[in-house]
């Protein structure tokens, strides 16, 4: 699998594409920020990554083996792979890139994923041969490919050697994706060339894995913050692709004859959070009653000019464990809300909702939702903060209820230790129950998809129950781009896309 042939039509071309700021850095996993990812990962590639059903998925590596106590990862290196100064990729670079990682002094963010700090400890790299790795755990872990696919650590890409300056401080990622670094303009714009031989993956595009072939010559980054003014830019013609835009453009941009659209659904979560430990929102009946009490139809509608769609568990409905089970929640019945209110006790005591206007959507939810629960006879005052005040809120679980966005996690055990854990030692922890905890660890460490789906089904059915958190949807990610641009698709991570991507003219 060597270097793809790139078209005549596709020679000397150039692809713009809007940032909302400058990058951090071109460190990768180090330094860096949701921003810098979307463009980091143009260059580097892990052994593995995500698919779109969020499963790590080989990329990197031809195959993944493991063994049957689960502590075992081999993995085999596809050939024909090269870095963008033409050296093949062989273990010793997956070894030099995982000992760079590991040193504290590179201030990797992941780090304490791997150091025994996190769910896991890697207790020791080889590499047998020239296209084996071997990773040895201290226990069986769930997550471990998944850690190692994460965006935020850049995929724990895998760089060659010269990538640092003779006294170990970075210079440049020379990496192994379709695209290669030109030039880093600060302030203005980023430009990455295309890698002539770069080794693409087969078939289709795959999340950040499959088919990832460079069919433009130039990727051009250009930084943009005002949302008003990237728009403009798209209709003039003077970028090409806005890869992420607010609901209420995507409506406007739909009129548009010189733009296209691709809207998915994210793995971010959108919902109510409740202090159970509240001497009002401890009890679990009135929990039920204000889930009871919001219309979720007609809430995400709203909130998301007709683009969401409901979703009332902590699986991400884009997850392969989102499944039947995870599909059922909470019907919306107002009789059935205030006959709830009656067994609860409630006396229409003043509860205060938490909200910031930082995330427009979170902010919409809560005015609508306190709409429906005045009308069940809910008494919800919102009070509005600043996002950093609120999240300190958050972060000291003091609160009664709070619209809240989640960031996306790609795997459930992930999305549903976010807010499970004992509230004692972490303020923030939503659902303090020993057996959910007890049921969250074990996802963590079988590996069998069927017997994680069951773990996850029955969280979900007990979180439903309990009600720490009215779970509304996920996150839409609307990517707008030229008429002349083919091949673009958002992604559900909302980072760009930009290989497979090709451009008229």
């Amino acid at each position: 699998m060597l270097g793809v042939t790139i078209t005549a039509s596709a020679q000397a071309s150039s692809l713009r594409v809007q940032l909302p700021f400058d990058i951090r850095s071109i460190n990768p996993g180090v330094n860096r920020d949701h921003n810098t990812d979307g463009v980091v990962l143009h260059m580097v590639e892990g052994l593995v990554a995500y698919g779109e059903d969020a499963l790590p998925k080989p990329l990197l590596a031809e195959k993944v083996e493991i063994s049957g106590d689960g502590k075992t990862y081999s993995f085999t290196l596809r050939q024909g792979v090269k870095f963008h100064n033409g050296a093949s990729l062989s273990s010793e670079d997956v070894l030099w890139s995982w000992n760079r990682y590991m040193d504290p002094k590179t201030d990797w963010r992941c780090l304490s994923e791997f150091d025994g700090r996190g769910t896991v400890k890697v207790e020791s790299v080889t590499a047998p041969d020239t296209r084996t790795v071997v990773f040895t755990l201290d226990k069986p872990s769930a997550l471990f490919l998944t850690s190692l696919a994460r965006t935020d650590c850049a995929m724990t890409g895998i760089l060659h050697k010269d990538s640092v300056k003779a006294d170990g401080s970075f210079d440049k990622p020379i990496g192994t994706g379709p695209f290669k670094l030109g030039e880093w303009k600060r302030g203005e714009y980023i430009k990455l060339e295309r890698f002539a031989d770069y080794a693409s993956l087969p078939g289709k595009i795959d999340g950040l894995t499959g088919a990832k072939r460079p069919l433009v010559d130039e990727l051009r980054f250009v930084i943009i913050p005002d949302s008003a003014t990237a728009k403009a830019a798209l209709t003039r013609g003077d970028v090409d692709v806005v890869p992420d835009v607010a609901n209420a453009d995507i409506a406007e941009l739909k009129k548009s004859d010189k733009v296209s659209l691709s809207v998915v659904s994210s793995m971010g979560l959108v919902g109510l959070i409740i202090q159970t430990r509240d001497p009002v929102m401890g009890n679990v009946k009135l929990r039920r009653a204000i889930a009871a009490a919001i219309d979720t139809d007609e809430l995400v509608g709203a909130v998301t000019d007709g683009i969401g769609k409901p979703n009332q568990s902590i699986v991400p409905a884009l997850s392969a464990y989102h499944g039947p089970v995870e599909q059922q929640g909470v019907k919306y019945d107002p009789a059935a809300a205030k006959k709830l209110l009656a067994e609860a006790g409630y006396k229409g005591e003043k509860i205060v909702m938490l909200a910031n206007k930082r995330y427009s959507q979170s902010f919409d939810s809560a005015v609508i939702a306190q709409q429906m629960l005045k009308a069940a006879g809910i008494n919800i005052e919102i009070e509005v903060l600043e996002w950093a005040t609120q999240l300190d809120r958050y972060n000291k679980g003091n609160y009664q209820i709070q619209a809240f966005p989640y960031s996306g996690r790609l795997d459930p055990s992930l999305s549903f230790e976010s807010m499970t854990g004992p509230k004692d030692k972490q303020p923030r922890k939503l659902w303090d129950d020993p057996q959910v905890q007890a049921l969250l660890e074990k996802s963590m460490v079988v590996a069998g998809k069927a017997e994680r789906q069951a773990i996850f089904d029955e969280l979900h059915k007990r979180f439903i129950a309990d009600v720490p958190m009215v779970m509304l949807y996920n996150g839409t990610v609307g990517g707008a781009f030229s008429k002349r641009v083919k091949g673009y698709t958002s992604s559900p991570t909302s980072l760009p896309r930009l290989w497979e991507v090709s451009v008229d003219g």
